[in-house]
C-alpha cells in the first residue's frame, strides 16, 4: 500500500523539490546537510533571533504588546527556507507539511511539552484563496504536528470571513488593519483553555494577535503560537 501511495502521490524534497527515495522520509540526503535551524539568543516573546545577545526581546516585541504568551519558529524566512515555504504555499506541495511539522517538533519539543496545549488551531485562509491553492498550508502543517503531539487539530472552529490582502509589503500598522475582524468563531463554540496557533510565516505578529483575540473570546486563556519560519528584523 505504501509503495502504491508513493507512485500515486510522489513525495518531493521541500528544499530542492527532487523526488524523494524510500529511505528519505522528509528531505533528500543533500538538503538534509544544508538545513539550518535558528541558533543563538532569541526573543523571549516571538522567538526571533536577537541582534544583541544581552537583550530579552526583539525591537518589534518591545514596541508592541502581543495577545499570545510566547512563540517560536525553527527557521528564518530567508534563502532556501523562504523558497521552500513559497513553493509549499503557492506550488501545490502539500506534502512538505510532514517535514515542517517534524522541524517544529524537533526544534521546540521542550517548549511544546512545557506549554501543554490541548489543541492546535491553524490560521484559516478565506475559502476563495483555499480553492485557488487547493489547501490551507497552515492547516496541513497543523494536522501533521497534531499527530506528532497526540492532540487534536481544530481549525474547523474558526472561519476567515474577509478575503484580506496579502500582508507582504504592508507597513506594520497596515498589517493590523488588514486582518482586523478577519476571523469569526460561532457563538456556541467553547475552546480549550490552552491552545497553540500555527501559521507558515511570522512577520509582525498582526495575524497571530488577531486570531488570539478571537480565540480568547471563546474560552482560550493560555495562547501560544508557532510558525514554520520567522522573518528577521521586522519592526
Amino acid at each position: 500500500m505504501e509503495n502504491l501511495s508513493g507512485l500515486l502521490y510522489p513525495r518531493h524534497c521541500p528544499f530542492c523539490d527532487r523526488l524523494l527515495r524510500g529511505d528519505e522520509p522528509y528531505l533528500c540526503r543533500r538538503c538534509a546537510r544544508r538545513v539550518r535551524f535558528i541558533q543563538g539568543p532569541v526573543c523571549m516573546k516571538c522567538g526571533r533571533p536577537l541582534e544583541h545577545a544581552h537583550a530579552e526581546y526583539c525591537d518589534a516585541c518591545r514596541r508592541r504588546e502581543h495577545r499570545f504568551i510566547q512563540g517560536f519558529a525553527p527557521m528564518l524566512y530567508l534563502g532556501d527556507a523562504q523558497a521552500s515555504v513559497l513553493n509549499f504555499k503557492y506550488g501545490g506541495r502539500a506534502e512538505y507539511a510532514a517535514f515542517y511539522a517534524r522541524a517544529i517538533w524537533n526544534f521546540g519539543r521542550e517548549r511544546l511539552k512545557r506549554w501543554q496545549p490541548e489543541a492546535i488551531i491553524p490560521v484559516p485562509v478565506h475559502p476563495l484563496r483555499c480553492c485557488q491553492r487547493g489547501y490551507n498550508q497552515a492547516q496541513v502543517t497543523a494536522a501533521a504536528l497534531a499527530d506528532l503531539m497526540d492532540i487534536p487539530e481544530i481549525g474547523y472552529t474558526v472561519q476567515r470571513v474577509r478575503n484580506t490582502r496579502p500582508q507582504k509589503g504592508l507597513a506594520p500598522s497596515d498589517r493590523r488593519a488588514n486582518v482586523r475582524g478577519a476571523f469569526r468563531i460561532s457563538d456556541d463554540i467553547t475552546l480549550p483553555s490552552t491552545v497553540l496557533l500555527l501559521d507558515d510565516i511570522y512577520t509582525t505578529g498582526a495575524t497571530m494577535d488577531e486570531l488570539a483575540a478571537a480565540v480568547s473570546a471563546h474560552g482560550a486563556s493560555r495562547i501560544y503560537e508557532v510558525c514554520i519560519t520567522i522573518a528577521p528584523g521586522m519592526s
